[in-house]
């Protein structure tokens, strides 16, 4: 499993408090002969209010909408440079230097993405 799987299993395994209950809708079954309808596709997932609430729950979490060490942090992963070189190429980021502020500030954009295009709902702010 890549770096990028384990920060998505992290978020997307967490349920904030902040976030509105979801109660199932009661299964029918279908009629004798009928073609099943196609399986409802899962809620998008509020990133930002899960990790709000993961770090109000460690009593802060650093500055992890900008930091990827921060945020790796937060998610109980490995924030080594040596990890960091891993997800660097996992998702393509080549800026700077391995370790350099220029190349953590775009792996952690290229997060924020990447969250966003595995239906992640992931504000603008982040994502730019």
């Amino acid at each position: 499993m890549g770096i990028f799987s384990s920060i998505w299993n992290k978020i997307t395994g967490h349920k904030p408090k902040t976030a509105p209950q979801q109660t199932p809708a009661p299964s029918a079954q279908p009629a004798p002969g009928a073609t099943p309808a196609a399986t409802p596709a899962l809620p998008p997932v509020d990133v930002e209010a899960v990790l709000s609430d993961l770090a109000a729950s460690k009593g802060g979490g650093g500055n992890w909408r900008t930091s990827i060490v921060d945020l790796l942090k937060l998610l109980d992963l490995d924030s080594s440079l040596a990890a960091r070189k891993e997800l660097a190429e996992e998702l393509n980021v080549h800026a700077g230097e391995h370790g350099s502020a220029e190349q953590n500030i775009a792996l952690s954009k290229a997060v924020w993405q990447k969250l966003a295009e595995n239906g992640g709902q992931v504000p603008a702010s982040l994502r730019d």
